[in-house]
């Protein structure tokens, strides 16, 4: 078992775990809006990295704020201790949906690529992991190698979605 995962009650390990993959996927579909719309934009890699790095702890602020929220509404008490590591764990995957995008904007800080590329770059990374998450629950599911591409290429549309809808918003 992950360690990290100690103090969870025993059966409860796979609701964590798809909890932190639900957070990472949200992420992963706003963070491809936020670089499709900043490679429209005059921004500069410090801008676009500063703009990525701030939404990344924005959306894990909101997170934590909503869970925190509903769980005294529900429990009449604050998150602490276990219930707090477990929010904390959840919502972690928020933050790191930054990572990509940063790494491409700093290559293209570093004149490797233009930063136009960059983001859109990092847009197409985020459309192709949304993809391999849909081909893995595919094939977890027990639908074949089929199913698991159908999946995959479902998930990764509603990607390439959002991004269509940022494009034709004209930003």
């Amino acid at each position: 078992m992950d360690d990290r995962l100690a103090d969870v009650p025993p059966g409860a390990e796979a609701g964590v775990l798809a909890d932190r993959l639900k957070e990472r996927i949200y992420a992963t579909i706003t963070m491809i809006a936020v670089v499709v719309g900043l490679s429209f934009g005059e921004v500069s890699a410090l801008g676009a990295v500063a703009t990525v790095l701030t939404t990344a702890l924005g959306l894990w602020l909101a997170a934590l704020v909503a869970d925190q929220q509903a769980h005294r509404t529900v429990h009449r008490h604050l998150a602490t201790g276990r219930e707090l590591r477990r929010m904390l764990y959840v919502s972690s995957p928020l933050l790191s949906c930054a990572a990509g995008p940063s790494v491409l904007i700093a290559l293209a800080a570093l004149d490797v690529l233009t930063l136009h590329t960059a983001l859109l770059a990092a847009a197409g990374v985020c459309v192709v992991s949304l993809f391999l998450w849909g081909c893995v629950g595919g094939l977890r599911m027990g639908g074949g190698a089929l199913a698991a591409l159908v999946a995959g290429l479902v998930d990764a549309a509603i990607g390439v979605a959002v991004a269509l809808v940022k494009v034709a918003a004209g930003h």
